[in-house]
């Protein structure tokens, strides 16, 4: 690794425009708040940057933007969603090209597709010998979770498999993956309404939705919890708590764009089909955030 993997690496937001296309205008003032409140890198086209909508060449559009804003020792993550291996290995090859230091690479989602562990392993091994990039895998498919012993497993077998971003089974299956890692990779939070208690269990930092919505309030758990000061880490995380149960769930990039545009944020449109948030919806966010 040329640069440190480490630390505060929020997901950008992607703007779209009405029609679709990505507002290139609206992503740099997200890209710029977020190194403006001190975080350690920048990752495009995860989750919350509405990824799996996204083509090859948007990954490399987004890349080429990240790359204005990072300093030369903060990293690019760029998040690869695809339904095979093939597919998955030339997605992380056109983000090396255009200048990502590592991939965030999901496993397959499709139901029927879901294949054995000795599948997944096939997947990032093939993946880590033919992209030959630091790969942080995104744990974040429930019927197709990675265990801790193929989290180890990959770490001590391929030569890229350098992390894991835990994002199902909360703060405990997070703990098993900093427990089975041992002195290896890194294990990276991503329970958003628990930030300061990730960082206390020993995470090596996060790559989290919450990163990009309160990006100095995040900043701040983790000096503090850096510095051993816990107990005013853990009023942060209690400051925004309820305001997160408002946004997590399902169409979670439009409640994203919506709180966001409550802090006076302008973030665009989703992608279609993600297009609805009801009225209800939006009095909740707007009462949770508008103090924030």
């Amino acid at each position: 690794m040329k640069k440190d993997l480490r630390g505060l690496i929020p997901p950008i937001v992607t703007p779209f425009t009405r029609e679709g296309d990505i507002d290139e205008v609206r992503i740099r003032k997200e890209m710029k708040r977020c190194i403006d409140a001190g975080v350690h890198g920048l990752s495009v086209s995860g989750s919350t940057g509405e990824g799996p909508t996204l083509r090859d060449e948007e990954l490399r559009l987004l890349i080429g933007i990240a790359k204005e804003y990072v300093a030369e020792t903060q990293p690019i993550v760029c998040g690869i969603m695809r339904a095979c291996t093939r597919d998955a290995v030339r997605s992380c090859l056109v983000a090396k090209e255009a200048g990502a230091d590592a991939v965030m690479v999901t496993p397959t989602a499709y139901n029927v597709l879901v294949p054995d562990e000795e599948g997944m392993f096939d997947f990032y091994s093939t993946i880590s010998r033919e992209a030959r990039l630091p790969i942080i895998i995104y744990n974040v498919i429930p019927q197709n979770t990675i265990m801790p012993g193929l989290f180890r497993r990959l770490l001590d077998e391929t030569e890229y498999v350098y992390g894991i971003k835990q994002s199902v089974g909360g703060i405990q299956a997070l703990y098993a993956m900093i427990m089975a890692r041992g002195e290896k990779g890194a294990t990276f939070a991503a329970t958003d309404d628990m930030l300061a208690s990730c960082f206390s269990l020993g995470a090596d930092g996060a790559i989290s939705a919450v990163l990009s919505v309160f990006p100095k309030y995040c900043m701040d758990m983790w000096n503090l919890t850096q510095g051993g000061e816990y107990q005013k880490a853990l009023a942060i995380q209690h400051k925004l708590y309820d305001a997160w149960q408002c946004i997590s769930g399902n169409q979670f990039p439009i409640r994203v764009k919506y709180a966001l545009s409550v802090m006076g944020c302008d973030t665009g449109y989703c992608r279609s089909p993600i297009v609805h948030l009801s009225d209800e919806e939006k009095r909740r966010i707007e009462h949770a955030f508008k103090n924030l």
